[in-house]
C-alpha cells in the first residue's frame, strides 16, 4: 500500500462476476451532502479505467447520480452501485446519499458493504450526523478510512482537518486516526492559496506528483524531509500500537528498525480489523487528465487494506418459521442466501433488485425462494413465494452488463422479481431461509395525499404499493379514523421524492392535503336524553322510546353500557338494540364528528308497542337519545398524546426542552447516555408534532433523533379546541 510507486492503468471497466470471495471488496461511501462522495466515485472509476472521462460512461451518461430525478434534485437520493477493477480485484463502490432524509439508502449501503470510506469536505468539516454513522460502524466493528476532499477550497487545510477527524472519530485513541500521505502544494495562486499537486508517503518516502494528470513517482526534496520524518514517526507508532505483535512496540522503543514491509503488513491488518483508520486526500482529475489526486492510493488501500467478504460476520440466518440455521457464510458452494438491499423500477425492464449474496451462488434463470418477514408495521405483508429470476447483471450507470452468476460476497442486480421487496431474503427453493433484517429508522413525518382525479384514483393503490416495496423507510397508512391515506416519510425531501416517483414512474398525480390527527369526544358532565322514534305510515309503524343517562368515565374506559330498566318498560329482546344504536352513534360522534369514548350510558326507561316496535326502531331511538343528551351537555374534544423520546447532544438539550414546552409538551425527565448525549422524555399532543421530524433536525443541526408512541387521549384546551372548530368551519 504505502510502498508502491507505480502508476496502474487499471482494467478496461468491464468488471463482471468475481470468481472467488477473496477477489471482491465491498465499500460504502459515507458523508454529508456535498462532501464529494459521488465525485470521488467517478474519479476512482476514471483512474481504474472504467470510464472514458470523469464521470462518463461510453453512452455519455454519468456513472453515478444517473437518475433524472437526481439531476432535478441536484443531489443523490438513492444508493448507487459502481463496480470497478483494480489489480485483479473487483471493487463494488456503493455511493450513498448524504442528506438525512435518505438515511434508509445509507443503511442499505452499510448492510451491503464490508468497509466504509468516510468522505469529509475540507471546507465543511465533520457534521454531527456523520459522527453518528461513525459510531454505528464502530459498534459493529466495520473497518473505516477517511478521505478528505475539496482541498482546492480557499481555506482548506489538510493538517487541520486531520486533527479535527482524529478528535471526532478517534474517541479514546486519536492516534488511531493518522494520515497515510501528506499533501504536496504547488506554487501559490493569486489569492494566496497553494493548490495540492501531489502526495508524499511517510512509509515509502516517495513523492507522487499528479500535476501532469498522471501519477509520477519521485524522491522527496530536502524541503519535504522534516515534515515527512515527523509524520513517519507518528504513523509508525500508531501502526505499532495497534499491531497484533505485542513485542513490536518494545522492539521499536528499544531502537530496533522495523522494516517497511512489516509495517505495511501490520497497517493492512489493523485497517482490516477496524482498529486503525487511515486519512487520505483525494481530488477529481482535471479536464483531460486520467488520474485524480490520491485515487491510486485509495484504490491500493481498498484492495490491500480493506477486508474481503470472507472476513465479515454475516447476519443471523433462520428458517422462515424462526428456527436457527448454521451456514458456512461466504462459501460459494453452500446453500444460497442473498438479500435484496435495494429495489427500483425501470420503465423498460420493470422491477430491478440489487442483491448481496452472502452464501452460495446465484445463477441466471434460477428459481429462488423469496422470504419477507417483519415489516407488517410499515405496510408490507409477510410473504414466502417461489420466483424465477430474470437476467443477472452488473450495473454501471444506466447500463446493465449481463453476468451468468454471482458468487458469495459479490453484488449484482436481478431483473423481474415481482414479489421481492427491499430487505427480503433470496434462498434455494428446496432450502428456504430468512436473514435477520437490518435496523431502519422510523418514518415520522406524515404526508396525507388524495388522488388528483378518477384515473389517478384507479392507479393510486398499485403505485403506493410499489413505492413502499422499494423503500422500507416509508410507511403506508390507511387511517380508519380520519379516512386519510398517509405516507409516513423521513423528511420533506423524502416526501418530495416520493411524490415525484408516483408521478414520473407510476403515472399517478396526487394532491397533498392537511394531515388530521384522530380526535375523540367525551362528555364533560352528566346528562340525560330521551329518544323517541314514532312513525305511522300505513301497515306496520315504528315505535320505540328510550331514556338514557350519560356520565363521563376516566380515560381509557371506552364505552360502558348499563341496563337499569325495571318492570319490562323496554322488552328484553330490544335492550341489545338500544345498545347497538348508542354505540353506532358514539362511533359517528355527537358534536364534531369524532368518535365518543370514556362514557357510561345507562338505559333507565322506555316504552314499546306490541306491534310496531322492532330492532331497527330501538336502534334509532338509542341514537336519538344519545344525541339529545349531547345537546344538553358540555362535550370535550380529546386529542391524542404521544410519548416522545429525543436523543440529543448535550449542547442542544436546553433548546429541545424549551421547544417541547412550547408545543404544550410536558417533560417527564432526562437521562444521560454515552457519547455526550441526553435522552429527553416528554408527553406532547400529536397535533403539535406533525412536523417535528423537520423542526428537530433544524433545531439540533441534524444531530438529534426521536421516536414516538401513542400514550392516550386527553382533553384539548378550550382555546385550542375553539380554534380547531373555527378552522373546520372556515374550510367547509
Amino acid at each position: 500500500m504505502g510502498d508502491k510507486a507505480h502508476t496502474h492503468t487499471g482494467a478496461a471497466g468491464r468488471a463482471t462476476a468475481a470468481d472467488h470471495p477473496t477477489s471482491v471488496r465491498n465499500v460504502v461511501l459515507v458523508g454529508h451532502s456535498g462532501s464529494g462522495k459521488t465525485t470521488l466515485v467517478e474519479a476512482l472509476a476514471l483512474t481504474a479505467g472504467a470510464v472514458n472521462r470523469a464521470g462518463r460512461v461510453e453512452d455519455g451518461g454519468c456513472v453515478s447520480d444517473y437518475d433524472d430525478m437526481e439531476h432535478r434534485q441536484q443531489r443523490s437520493v438513492q444508493l448507487s452501485l459502481v463496480p470497478v477493477e483494480w489489480d485483479g480485484i473487483k471493487i463494488n463502490l456503493l455511493d450513498t446519499p448524504g442528506y438525512a432524509d435518505f438515511v434508509g439508502e445509507l443503511r442499505a449501503g452499510l448492510r451491503a458493504a464490508d468497509a466504509a470510506l468516510f468522505v469529509v469536505s475540507a471546507s465543511d468539516g465533520v457534521d454531527g450526523a456523520t459522527r453518528m454513522v461513525w459510531e454505528e460502524c464502530a459498534a459493529v466493528g466495520m473497518p473505516r478510512a477517511i478521505v478528505i476532499t475539496h482541498l482546492e477550497a480557499a481555506r482548506a487545510d489538510f493538517e487541520e482537518m486531520t486533527r479535527i477527524c482524529a478528535e471526532a472519530f478517534g474517541g479514546d485513541d486519536p492516534d488511531a486516526v493518522l494520515p497515510l500521505y501528506l499533501p504536496l502544494h504547488g506554487p501559490p495562486a493569486p489569492d494566496g492559496h497553494a493548490p495540492v499537486t501531489g502526495l508524499v508517503g511517510p512509509l515509502s518516502r516517495k513523492l507522487f506528483d499528479y500535476a501532469s494528470g498522471e501519477r509520477v513517482a519521485s524522491e522527496p526534496g530536502e524541503a519535504e524531509l522534516p515534515q515527512l520524518d515527523e509524520a513517519r514517526s507518528l504513523l509508525i507508532e500508531g501502526i505499532i500500537s495497534e499491531s497484533e505483535d505485542e513485542t513490536l512496540m518494545e522492539r521499536y522503543l528499544g531502537g530496533e528498525q522495523v522494516d517497511v514491509k512489516t509495517l505495511i503488513e501490520d497497517l493492512e491488518r489493523a485497517v482490516a480489523r477496524g482498529v486503525f483508520f487511515p486519512v487520505l486526500a483525494a481530488a477529481p482529475a482535471a479536464d483531460g487528465a486520467r488520474q485524480g489526486l490520491g485515487t491510486v492510493e485509495l484504490l491500493e488501500l481498498i484492495t490491500r487494506g480493506f477486508p474481503t467478504p470472507l472476513e465479515r460476520t454475516a447476519p443471523r440466518v433462520t428458517t422462515p418459521e424462526g428456527a436457527g440455521r448454521e451456514l458456512r457464510m461466504c462459501d460459494p458452494e453452500e446453500s444460497l442466501v442473498a438479500e435484496v438491499v435495494k429495489t427500483s423500477s425501470d420503465p423498460y425492464v420493470g422491477r430491478i433488485s440489487m442483491v448481496r449474496v452472502f452464501s452460495g451462488t446465484l445463477r441466471a434463470d434460477q428459481t429462488v425462494h423469496v422470504s419477507g418477514h417483519g415489516m407488517t408495521d410499515r405496510g408490507h405483508e409477510d410473504h414466502d413465494v417461489d420466483e424465477r429470476i430474470g437476467a443477472l447483471s452488473t450495473p454501471f450507470g444506466k447500463q446493465q452488463r449481463p453476468v451468468s452468476h454471482v458468487i458469495a460476497g459479490d453484488l449484482a442486480c436481478v431483473a423481474k422479481l415481482t414479489r421481492a421487496e427491499t430487505g427480503d431474503t433470496l434462498s434455494a427453493k428446496d432450502d428456504p431461509l430468512l436473514m435477520a433484517p437490518w435496523e431502519m429508522p422510523d418514518p415520522l413525518l406524515p404526508l396525507a395525499i388524495e388522488a388528483h382525479s378518477k384515473p389517478d384514483e384507479d392507479k393510486l393503490s398499485q403505485g403506493l404499493a410499489r413505492l413502499v416495496a422499494e423503500d422500507p423507510t416509508m410507511r403506508l397508512e390507511h387511517n380508519q379514523d380520519t379516512h386519510q391515506v398517509v405516507l409516513w416519510c423521513l423528511g420533506e425531501a423524502h416526501a418530495d421524492v416520493a411524490l415525484e416517483r408516483l408521478r414520473s414512474r407510476y403515472g399517478v398525480q396526487v394532491d397533498v392535503v392537511p394531515h388530521r390527527v384522530a380526535l375523540r369526544e367525551t362528555f364533560g358532565d352528566r346528562a340525560a336524553g330521551r329518544g323517541r322514534h314514532v312513525k305511522q305510515s300505513g301497515g306496520h309503524g315504528q315505535y320505540a322510546i328510550c331514556e338514557i343517562e350519560v356520565e363521563p368515565l376516566p380515560g381509557g374506559s371506552g364505552i360502558e353500557f348499563v341496563d337499569k330498566v325495571v318492570g319490562g318498560a323496554v322488552p328484553r329482546q330490544f335492550i341489545p338494540s338500544v345498545e347497538k344504536g348508542v354505540r353506532a352513534q358514539a362511533a359517528k360522534g355527537v358534536a364534531a364528528g369524532h368518535p365518543l369514548i370514556d362514557v357510561r350510558i345507562t338505559l333507565l326507561d322506555g316504552k314499546a308497542h306490541s306491534v310496531d316496535s322492532s330492532d331497527a326502531a330501538f336502534q334509532t331511538a338509542g341514537a336519538l337519545a344519545l344525541r339529545e343528551a349531547a345537546a344538553e351537555a358540555r362535550i370535550h374534544l380529546l386529542e391524542p398524546v404521544a410519548e416522545v423520546s429525543v436523543l440529543v447532544g448535550d449542547d442542544y438539550v436546553g433548546p429541545v426542552m424549551s421547544d417541547l414546552s412550547g408545543r404544550r409538551g410536558k417533560v417527564l425527565g432526562t437521562e444521560q447516555t454515552s457519547g455526550g448525549r441526553t435522552l429527553v422524555r416528554a408527553e406532547v399532543p400529536e397535533i403539535e408534532i406533525g412536523r417535528y421530524a423537520v423542526d428537530l433536525r433544524s433545531l439540533s443541526h441534524g444531530t438529534a433523533r426521536f421516536d414516538r408512541r401513542y400514550a392516550r387521549h386527553e382533553p384539548m384546551p378550550a382555546q385550542v379546541a375553539d380554534r380547531l372548530r373555527e378552522e373546520v368551519r372556515v374550510a367547509s
